[in-house]
């Protein structure tokens, strides 16, 4: 096993990691829908955003793996830093760095890595977005493009903090988060001939609740919609609350029939809450679903105004205004 050196501009590294804060801080979904895509996305075992302190790697965001950081001497990503190109392993075991990796010989057995290495705006590389897998493999030209897309999504995320994706009431993704995260999803379909569906879903008569109860219970409903919305769907998926009391979700590379199942849930699980939560109201939604069509949704701001619009048509067979 070959312990990864150090870079040059070690000292200075550790400084930016540093400045950051980032480190031992709690898991956050604007890194996580990262990993989960890159999980889903290239079918790997494990999906990992690693961080290089002085003598460890930590994990911000992890899919596939309970650990929370490795020693720095024996990470593939301590590898992967060290140049600007993404670093693949096909198969550890054939590597003379790798094969004999307490990482490779013991858990997880790792035999596939592709690390692309993230960079500060000073240059400086930070840590890596990572896949492994435990069968050998590589990767297309195409995947490692992909890859490159991914970890330069991933990598502005530390040092762009301010540019706030996360919705303070409900903690699902905000509109910027789902425009930002909507283009990069579908970009993906694109090339990949993937299917993807946008539902745009807006609750009933919530002016109603709002005036009626307070806004302190109507901000109890949204809240209780988001956590009804988070586990009907799966959690690659993009759900977001787009404003008030509107909300979308994001299905990719999921059949029409899936999609069903999905919708089928999260009204069940709708119409669950209202029967047992002792509110003196209902949540129901009217829901515009449309799928990803290459040739007429040219972006992501098209297939949103489509599935907006046919949410509306729906409000509007059921005898409610929009609100």
């Amino acid at each position: 096993m070959k312990a990864p050196p150090k870079p040059s501009n070690e000292t200075k590294r550790l400084e930016t990691l540093h400045a950051l804060e980032i480190l031992d801080t709690p898991p956050e979904e604007r890194f996580d829908r990262h990993t989960r895509l890159a999980k889903r996305l290239f079918g790997v075992d494990i999906a990992l955003i690693s961080l290089i302190d002085a003598d460890r790697q930590w994990f911000k965001s992890k899919q596939g793996l309970d650990a929370d950081e490795t020693s720095r001497d024996i990470s593939f990503c301590g590898h992967a830093i060290l140049d600007d190109e993404v670093l693949v392993v096909p198969d550890a075991e054939k590597d003379a760095r790798f094969a004999d990796n307490p990482l490779v010989a013991g858990g997880p057995e790792i035999r596939f890595y592709a690390g692309y290495p993230l960079s500060a705006p000073d240059g400086s590389k930070l840590g890596t977005l990572c896949l492994i897998d435990g069968q050998p493999r590589t990767l297309s030209d195409e995947e490692l493009a992909l890859l490159r897309d991914l970890g330069a999504m991933v990598e502005a995320e530390p040092v762009a903090a301010q540019l706030a994706t996360i919705d303070d009431l409900t903690r699902l993704t905000n509109r910027r988060g789902l425009l930002h995260g909507g283009e990069y999803a579908l970009a993906m379909c694109r090339r990949f001939n993937h299917p993807a569906t946008l539902l745009f879903i807006d609750i009933d008569a919530f002016k109603a609740i709002n005036d009626e109860h307070g806004h302190a219970e109507g901000d109890h409903a949204l809240t209780e919609f988001s956590k009804i919305l988070l586990g009907a769907f799966r959690s690659s998926d993009l759900v977001a609350r787009l404003s008030g009391d509107e909300f979308c979700v994001l299905l990719t590379h999921a059949a029409e029939a899936d999609v069903d199942t999905a919708e089928t849930r999260f009204l069940a699980a709708l119409c669950a809450w209202s029967e047992s939560a002792n509110r003196d109201y209902t949540l129901k939604c009217s829901v515009g679903r449309v799928a990803f069509d290459p040739g007429k949704h040219e972006s992501f701001a098209d297939l949103l105004a489509e599935a907006d619009q046919r949410m509306y048509e729906r409000k509007r067979s059921k005898n409610q205004p929009p609100e």
